[in-house]
């Protein structure tokens, strides 16, 4: 069972990736995500350690269409996902 997920998001603009960030939370929660933390690193890269209720959902969302409008809203240049379990 999958009960976290490690995003790394390569950013142009930490203003305008949080500010559609929080705006895309209601989406996230529909896909089973939680935010648990956010981390930035520089001024480009923003890593965002979710709670997963349910992965394959969670990973349909983030992967997918929902994912890419929300990456385009957000200056996204790239992301990874990393479902991980707690030990």
């Amino acid at each position: 069972m999958t009960n976290q997920l490690i995003a790394r998001y390569d950013i142009a603009d930490y203003p305008q990736f949080r500010s559609e960030f929080d705006a895309d939370a209601e989406d996230r929660g529909h896909a089973s995500l939680s935010v648990l933390q956010i981390w930035r690193e520089g001024e480009t890269r923003v890593w965002v350690l979710y709670a997963i209720a349910d992965g394959k959902r969670a990973l349909d969302y983030l992967q997918g269409a929902g994912g890419e409008v929300f990456a385009s809203r957000a200056g996204v240049q790239a992301a990874a996902y990393h479902p991980v379990q707690t030990a």
